[in-house]
């Protein structure tokens, strides 16, 4: 059985999709959630659905090997960022190459690089009064939303559309597709 570890920042919607939709198959497993906020709404999330949840500060991430030993001990066969928003160091992505997925919630190379998350983007978006946006799920490279694209999904955006609107047309495409899009990396 494959093991995917997760990583959020924030409320963990993503996260509990993708436990959801694994704990349906005999395939694959999320063993775990690693969050980088102690007040991340993901672990109450995690702690309903039985699944561990583990904080870590900024030293243990950048200065130290004690995620990386983690993510070993866990015995990961995929580190799947969900909603996480630190640049991933470079020791991490050497010890799991082509291991390390992300969403990014528009259609890269637009809207992407440091500082572009969330309602950022769809402001964005927004604001330059685009005609569709949609999400990019991605390999980590050492640089913000470059790594190579492995999916891509579109939604019409109109002219009335606000950023929340905006906001909730992006979401329904991660929960369709990112949970399938993981499925397939491993398989």
């Amino acid at each position: 059985m494959k093991r995917i570890v997760i990583f959020a920042s924030g409320s963990g919607s993503n996260a509990e999709n993708i436990i959801s939709f694994f704990s349906e198959k005999p395939q694959a497993e999320v063993v775990a959630v690693l969050t980088n906020k102690s007040s991340a709404k993901v672990l109450e999330r995690c702690d309903r659905m039985g699944v561990p949840g583990f904080y870590f500060n900024k030293p243990a991430f950048r200065e130290s090997d004690a995620v990386l030993r983690l993510l070993k001990g866990l015995e990961a066969d995929l580190v799947v960022l969900a909603g996480f928003l630190w640049k991933v160091p470079c020791y991490l992505i050497e010890a799991f190459p082509n291991k390390i997925i992300n969403i990014h919630p528009a259609l890269l190379p637009k809207y992407g690089g440091k500082g572009m998350y969330g309602d950022r983007v769809h402001q964005a978006v927004k604001e330059n009064q685009e005609t569709e946006t949609g999400i990019t799920i991605h390999y980590v490279n050492e640089n913000y939303d470059e790594g190579a694209i492995i999916f891509q999904a579109k939604t019409k955006v109109d002219p009335s559309d606000t950023p929340e609107t905006i906001a909730q047309k992006v979401h329904q495409l991660e929960y369709e597709h990112f949970p399938k899009v993981i499925e397939k990396v491993l398989s």
